[in-house]
């Protein structure tokens, strides 16, 4: 059980308490532009982020709950959804990072919805559709060049 208690808090950032998600995506962030994946290990990251957080969401739901604040592996995989095929440019992590925190706080277009699903998919999910729309939304930014003169850099 210590292994997936890991896995769902990353490394133990869930363990900070209020403001642990916003950590946890703002380290995805940072580890995703020091890393700089290519495109097929980026799919490789979010794939396996997004099975482990299944499995151990669903695993620690039986120690802490449904959905706790400790279980912040969601908020890794969602960031890296966001950044999925974006280019790994500052500008871009940082809009990245700032769409995802709004679609993931507010949850907007049923995105709250998919927090019932059983488990660790329940736990997911929603992560993961918020990291849909905000990758679609930078997308559209990058493609209008929304982002300024900074996108260029």
């Amino acid at each position: 059980m210590r292994v997936h208690k890991i896995i769902a808090s990353t490394l133990g950032i869930g363990y900070i308490g209020k403001g642990g998600g916003t950590v946890a995506a703002v380290v995805a962030a940072l580890c995703w532009y020091l890393l700089q994946p290519s495109l097929l290990w980026q799919w490789v990251i979010v794939v396996v982020l997004i099975s482990l957080g299944v499995i151990s969401g669903s695993k620690v739901e039986t120690i802490w709950g449904k959905d706790d604040k400790k279980v912040v592996i969601d908020e890794w995989a969602g960031m890296c959804i966001t950044l999925l095929s974006v280019g790994v440019k500052p500008i871009y992590i940082i809009s990245g990072l700032i769409l995802f925190r709004v679609f993931d706080i507010f949850k907007p277009l049923y995105i709250r919805r998919l927090e019932v699903l059983p488990g660790g998919w329940g736990v997911m999910a929603d992560d993961v559709l918020a990291g849909i729309y905000a990758n679609i939304v930078l997308q559209l930014f990058i493609y209008f060049n929304l982002l300024g003169t900074w996108s260029h850099s």
